[in-house]
């Protein structure tokens, strides 16, 4: 049997292996380096477990440096949009409109913005969306209080995936506090642990060490959610039936801002993880989201939704309710104006030099 040993007051950690899993330990060192993707333990530990029983690609050594999602047949919100009800014609739609959203779009996400017009298409795409992602289903119940899970929710995503956004506006109705890792195309890191612990690259990808579950299917995510999260609540009347009516509109009025990998991205993420407050279908969280995936930096998503239980620390943290509001414990910087946090992160995680 696989264990692993945690050194508390170092981030390295030290896997031992009984007599029968040894064979696996270069295996495991090549497919997860875990000191440079930022992986917590229980994620680590989850990712061993299925190691042991072949669930990671078959038990076949696959190189870090596989091909890429452009040489792929289908892209990985491709086969959900397939398997959701969309059937195959979503997924063409998908393929034609994600290179054409790259053509159209507003250029260098670190340049200077037009930040009315920022504004604008992010307001109207959170009407597009009405209520859903907007608040806390236990607003004014005896469950406001509900903590989160014992180990965070790992949640392998991009912003510009209307599937994703599905996913993400359940977390809010269920108020929890969940590790995001961004996976734009083209990305150096994200996508790699994805392939590696479910076999392929598809999106969104929910991995809950708590459970020992792993689940691709966006319906399937919030399903579970809400299942094993929610008490007695259920999703927002439409939630689910509604991704393929309204759900691709923030993806056509952004731009498709929140889907590619900046060229200037740091190579190596943040040693500790940013945390932003945050709630899905605020227009303004939404901007600060989408550099983060652009920037494919790791992060902790508070859900702050109306009614959110989380409402008071926010407001102790920062002496407002308002979001977005990030923190930043490598350099200790906690901000709050989207336009500051868009300038800072552009800043502080750019490999671009003079």
């Amino acid at each position: 049997m696989l264990s692993l040993a945690i050194n508390p007051f170092s981030s390295s950690l030290s896997l031992r292996y009984s007599r029968d899993c040894r064979k696996y330990e270069a295996e495991l060192s090549s497919i997860l380096p875990i000191d440079n993707l930022g992986l917590s333990a229980a994620g680590v530990a989850f990712c061993c477990r299925n190691q042991r029983k072949g669930i990671l690609a078959g038990r076949r050594k696959i190189s870090f440096h596989a091909k890429k999602l452009e040489n792929e047949a289908l892209t990985s919100s491709e086969l959900d949009a397939t398997r959701n009800g969309s059937g195959g014609s979503a997924a063409s739609f998908l393929s034609f409109l994600c290179p054409l959203l790259k053509l159209f779009s507003a250029g260098d996400p670190s340049g200077d913005r037009n930040y009315l017009l920022e504004e604008f298409t992010s307001s109207v795409s959170s009407l597009s969306r009405l209520l859903w992602g907007s608040r806390s289903l236990y607003y004014n119940t005896d469950d406001a209080d509900k903590l989160d899970p014992p180990l965070h929710l790992q949640l392998f995503e991009f912003e510009a995936c209307p599937f994703c956004r599905r996913v993400r506006e359940a977390i809010t109705e269920i108020d929890l506090s969940v590790e995001v890792f961004p996976c734009p195309k083209g990305s150096m890191r994200h996508r790699e642990i994805v392939r590696q612990l479910g076999g392929k690259e598809q999106f969104p990808f929910l991995v809950d060490p708590n459970t020992g579950t792993s689940l691709y299917e966006s319906g399937d995510i919030v399903k579970y959610l809400f299942q094993q999260y929610g008490g007695e609540k259920n999703p927002s009347v439409g939630l689910l039936e509604s991704t393929m009516l309204t759900g691709w509109m923030p993806t056509l009025l952004r731009a498709g801002r929140g889907m590619t990998l900046w060229n200037y991205s740091l190579k190596v993420p943040p040693s500790k993880k940013l945390e932003l407050y945050s709630y899905e279908n605020n227009p303004y969280c939404r901007i600060v989201r989408e550099a983060l995936c652009e920037l494919e930096i790791p992060y902790m998503l508070h859900s702050v939704g109306q009614g959110s239980k989380r409402t008071k620390l926010l407001y102790e943290i920062s002496g407002s309710n308002e979001v977005p509001y990030l923190i930043d414990p490598n350099t200790g910087l906690q901000i709050g104006d989207y336009k500051k946090i868009i300038s800072y992160l552009f800043q502080t995680y750019s490999s671009a030099t003079g």
